[in-house]
């Protein structure tokens, strides 16, 4: 069995399709564009490579992208300032803070201060807690595009065993929760996790976000399961892998994402449709 490759990046143009469509629609009837503002803070190339694709994608659906590009020594304090600027300025719908952020900044708390309407990342408690009481709001990117993914590839996961590997609040975590509300079966895995491979090989759908080369082997994965890698690892020579050895699990796996071409596109285009859906919300309250 050789599994079939999702290609997120194709599913991904597609919903920017929608959104762009959308938007113009709301632009010939005298509503305005959305506006996303992204806050990048230091010179880190892996976030700055992040802002610029996500910039781009803002580009191609007409959504207007503000840019606050600050110094890594700015204060907790006066990052407080601008994310408060934010949350009150109306022409402003999403706001998105770009991680990781300095080792003096208290990411959890400026996280926690962004107004919850305009959580495009859906990390915000009170974005995750509607999520797990199965009233979503404005969900968490990654794991949201999952869902979207899988669905456009003509998966049903009702009734699936799904195992995610890996508990982070902006991934793991929010996965476990879209999984259920998806009707599947979860189990969470983490390091303390005993005989992850007999987890694993129990396992209808596999979704992987350790953020660990290589973690998953492919001889673990149960024949045609449905293996999902999130993870985005760059290896001493400079190419980048997910958590799941690909090539091995490609071999019994029914479906599988690339890494990259597979979820990291999804992510973009659900952020694109998070900040129309902050607009729409925020023309209803």
């Amino acid at each position: 069995m050789t599994a079939q490759i999702i290609d997120g990046k194709l599913i991904a143009n597609q919903l920017l399709d929608e959104i762009r469509l959308n938007i113009e629609g709301r632009l010939h009837s005298g509503k305005r564009a959305p506006c996303l503002a992204v806050v990048l803070v230091g010179e880190d190339p892996a976030s700055s490579i992040y802002v610029r694709n996500k910039q781009i994608a803002c580009e191609k659906v007409g959504i207007i992208s503000k840019a606050h590009k600050l110094a890594s020594s700015i204060t907790q304090e006066a990052l407080f300032s601008l994310i408060k600027e934010l949350n009150q300025d109306k022409s402003i719908d999403g706001i998105l803070v770009q991680s990781p952020l300095p080792n003096h900044i208290d990411e959890t708390a400026i996280l926690a201060l962004i107004d919850p309407y305009k959580d495009v990342d859906g990390f915000h408690p009170f974005n995750i807690g509607r999520l797990a009481v199965r009233q979503p709001l404005l969900r968490s990117c990654t794991p949201y595009g999952v869902i979207k993914m899988l669905q456009a590839s003509g998966i049903s996961l009702k009734g699936l065993d799904a195992v995610v590997v890996g508990v982070s609040n902006h991934v793991g975590r929010p996965m476990g929760l879209e999984l259920l509300l998806a009707g599947c079966t979860v189990t969470s895995c983490h390091r303390h996790t005993k005989d992850l491979a007999g987890h694993i090989g129990r396992a209808d759908l596999v979704v992987a976000a350790a953020g660990k080369a290589g973690l998953i082997q492919g001889e673990w994965i149960k024949s045609g399961a449905i293996v999902v890698d999130i993870g985005i690892n760059r290896l001493p020579d400079g190419k980048i892998t997910g958590d799941v050895n690909f090539e091995s699990a490609k071999q019994r796996a029914g479906y599988i994402t690339p890494v990259p071409g597979g979820v990291g596109p999804m992510t973009v285009a659900t952020l694109m449709e998070n900040t129309l859906k902050a607009l729409e919300l925020s023309e209803q309250s």
